[in-house]
């Protein structure tokens, strides 16, 4: 089976020279792309725009990738467009990619510049380095290269360094992950499986429900599962974190006047409610000027609201 090229397109607010700058300069390069861990330029030989490199790439568990490349640029006279071409490959035997090839172009536009890639590789370990690439490795290979796109261009438009970019993705994944898994949880073990345990008894001494406690405790079990769902779906937009921190408000607020005792137990409302207000803040606070692979083209052709 044919195998798809990985192709990312994105529009950044920048000079030519700059974006050239910062993806044709070793040390700035591997700041940004995630798919290098680091990237060294070898002394140029006769050639003037060609650049032979080495790269390397940690995988986890102590282990390294590395590979050699070499890069030519080109300039179409008239138009402004440079062209970056690109030829890789590693010789370690327990790396997936046996060599590829691929291109930068750099399209300028009356205030920016269209910077896209296209590039395929062979695979080792046959059927089933295939498979593995198409299903998982290829996917993910090319989504860090539209998050690294991303990240490139809050750093020149914005001036965010890429550390800081990553840190605060990952500052914000954390937050978002466990507040919906606390969602998850609060709405499911306490209202649904183990009612009894206590939650049952606040609903009943609040009085709001007679009759119909387990009942009004089972949809409130619901919609906390539901909002779970909703954080991961709308995690970017500051709204559902302002929701969530009303709703706390008014949950914790409403079990500690109907039933001041609990202030006293070690795991109770406020203590619960506090935390997961911290990952609201903590989430409104990083979802601005988060890197996203989703601001790229991923097909060639494709239009971009």
């Amino acid at each position: 089976m044919k195998r798809k090229p990985i192709y990312v397109e994105l529009i950044i607010h920048a000079d030519m020279e700059s974006l050239w700058t910062y993806t044709q300069t070793a040390e700035l390069h591997e700041q940004w792309d995630l798919r290098f861990s680091s990237i060294n330029y070898l002394p140029r030989k006769s050639e003037r725009n060609t650049q032979d490199f080495l790269y390397e790439t940690r995988i986890g568990f102590g282990l390294r990738i590395s590979g050699t490349g070499r890069a030519k640029s080109s300039v179409r006279e008239g138009t402004g467009v440079r062209l970056s071409t690109l030829a890789f490959g590693s010789e370690q035997p327990f790396s997936l990619i046996r060599h590829g090839a691929g291109y930068w172009q750099y399209r300028p536009n009356a205030d920016s510049i269209t910077f896209l890639t296209k590039y395929d590789y062979a695979t080792r370990f046959g059927r089933l380095g295939h498979w593995f690439d198409r299903l998982l490795f290829r996917p993910l290979f090319g989504w860090a290269t539209a998050l690294s796109f991303d990240v490139l261009r809050l750093w020149l438009e914005k001036q965010i360094p890429p550390a800081v970019s990553l840190q605060r993705t990952l500052i914000h994944y954390l937050s978002t992950g466990l507040l919906s898994l606390l969602w998850f949880y609060e709405g499911l073990v306490p209202k649904w499986m183990f009612p009894e345990a206590g939650e049952l008894g606040i609903m009943k001494s609040m009085q709001m429900f007679p009759g119909m406690e387990l009942q009004a405790l089972k949809w409130l079990g619901a919609a906390e599962i539901l909002l779970g769902f909703l954080m991961l779906l709308y995690h970017r937009s500051k709204w559902i974190y302002r929701l969530q921190v009303v709703g706390l408000s008014a949950l914790a607020g409403g079990a500690l006047i109907c039933t001041p005792s609990l202030l006293a137990q070690p795991f109770n409302p406020f203590v619960l409610s506090a935390t997961m207000i911290g990952f609201c803040l903590t989430g409104i606070w990083t979802s601005r000027d988060l890197p996203d692979a989703a601001n790229c083209i991923r097909k060639k052709g494709e239009m971009r609201q």
